[in-house]
């Protein structure tokens, strides 16, 4: 499996990631970036877009899945409970063509991507794993967590997920890969991270 990081596009530099399988298939995370940079990063690749996966719904990581979609045919999956059509979630239903389900891995030729329902930042907060990558949206940054005090956001609901995902059967060298700022690995959190080492065993 190659990954590759796209920035987003300011102010909010959003990170989004690309995954492409050996099968010449490619995935997206979270598209915020420049739609062209997608676009010549599969003709790079030789690969097709099948998916384009997201953490959840805010403004800041969906800003291009419409356009993407539109010119790839690929696949939009994401929770429908981040799909609300309003300042914070603008994405609407009909532009989701699949969702996530727990112990139900998603297929990219020969990857297999594991999902684990992870609200607290919002109510379809997602992470996604794949072969020593965990994406982790607003929900795990290095030395911090996502929000709770925007709309949608629940502290209790955090710290379940936040315990779910100390709790997950990965090795501590896991990559973390956050939707914002720095990336940093599984062992690194529960060591380190306030908010993670409580529940970390």
């Amino acid at each position: 499996m190659r990954v590759k990081q796209i920035p987003g596009l300011p102010p909010m530099y959003t990170n989004t990631y690309m995954i492409f399988s050996r099968g010449g298939k490619a995935a997206v995370i979270d598209p915020a970036g420049a739609l062209e940079e997608y676009k010549e990063a599969l003709e790079e690749n030789g690969a097709s877009l099948a998916y384009i996966f997201l953490t959840h719904g805010h403004f800041d990581h969906v800003g291009t899945v419409a356009a993407l979609a539109k010119a790839t045919g690929a696949t939009v999956v994401m929770d429908t409970a981040d799909a609300q059509g309003n300042q914070y979630y603008p994405l609407t239903p009909d532009l989701i063509g699949a969702g996530y389900e727990e112990g139900k891995p998603c297929h990219l030729d020969e990857l297999e991507i594991s999902c684990w329902h992870t609200p607290g930042h919002t109510p379809g907060s997602w992470c996604l794993y794949c072969e020593g990558y965990l994406f982790t949206g607003d929900t795990l940054f290095c030395g911090s967590i996502g929000r709770t005090d925007l709309p949608g956001g629940n502290m209790a609901q955090m710290n379940r997920s936040l315990e779910k995902l100390a709790g997950l059967p990965l090795a501590d060298d896991t990559e973390v890969l956050p939707g914002h700022e720095s990336l940093s690995t599984l062992g690194e959190e529960k060591k380190y991270n306030y908010y993670l080492r409580h529940f970390a065993r």
